[in-house]
């Protein structure tokens, strides 16, 4: 069995809140019908936390993403990032999607660093930025390849770099080991796990994977559908530190079968 960390070894108590939704509510309107996607959404994010946003397909959790990362406006409601409404896209927000979203004909190098160049970071400020995040996400050897040439857990590996390299307030995770295989998966959830570890990021992720949720994240916001409303805030009874141990604690396995009752 593994024992919980306390508040006080978590590091948690007195941490500020980085991200607030406050009653959002999106609404899709066409000639013929209104769809009500989400209705009143509120939820918080913390300081340093890895949070999960669970639900099942077409529930809204990916519009509720894309509100956050500035992609599109909320009916109602807002959403605050250190206490500045979104309006846009910014570089406070850094977004991985399910498919790899690098640019083709770059290198991951100069992917990693494209953001950088736009923002107006200084050359030499860039390439140590560059080279950190190529030591951290493992790349450093595949610096010069182009993305065609990297498997799909290191493209995403490099996307997820790209998005840091602005040094955001807030990642914001869709779905991002989606396609990858079983195997492939579970290697980028723990080394997702290493790099918010040395990173200290502050991660919110969609996933529809009970288990990936429950194995990820600090606490878990499940979603109901039609319209997206959050139906429960979970914390998960783990601290920092995983691994695959975890997978056969029953408090894990009490909390995914708990969590997948939620989601019938």
């Amino acid at each position: 069995m593994i024992a919980p960390l306390t508040a006080a070894e978590e590091g948690v108590v007195g941490r500020p809140t980085k991200l607030v939704v406050e009653s959002v509510t999106k609404v899709f309107a066409t000639r013929r019908r209104q769809t009500v996607a989400l209705e009143g959404v509120d939820m918080h994010v913390d300081d340093g936390e890895l949070v999960c946003l669970l639900g099942s397909s077409g529930c809204g959790k990916s519009t509720l993403l894309s509100i956050i990362g500035g992609l599109e406006e909320p009916t109602g409601g807002q959403v605050l990032v250190e206490g500045d409404r979104v309006v846009g896209p910014g570089a406070d927000r850094g977004m991985v999607f399910q498919g790899y979203s690098l640019y083709p004909w770059l290198s991951v190098s100069r992917n990693i660093s494209f953001g950088l160049e736009v923002a107006g970071w200084p050359s030499a400020r860039r390439r140590e930025r560059v080279d950190e995040l190529l030591g951290i996400m493992g790349l450093t050897e595949f610096r010069d390849a182009l993305p065609k040439e990297l498997s799909g857990g290191m493209r995403q590996r490099a996307a997820i770099a790209r998005a840091l390299a602005p040094e955001p307030d807030i990642l914001l995770l869709d779905e991002p080991f989606g396609a990858l295989d079983a195997q492939t998966r579970r290697t980028m959830q723990q080394f997702l796990l290493t790099v918010w570890a040395r990173t200290g990021t502050t991660v919110l992720m969609v996933t529809h994977d009970v288990e990936e949720a429950v194995y990820l994240s600090g606490r878990i916001y499940v979603m109901s559908g039609r319209p997206g409303r959050i139906a429960e805030e979970v914390v998960v009874p783990f601290g920092r530190q995983r691994g695959p141990d975890i997978l056969r604690d029953e408090r894990f396995l009490d909390l995914r079968g708990e969590l997948s009752e939620l989601l019938v």
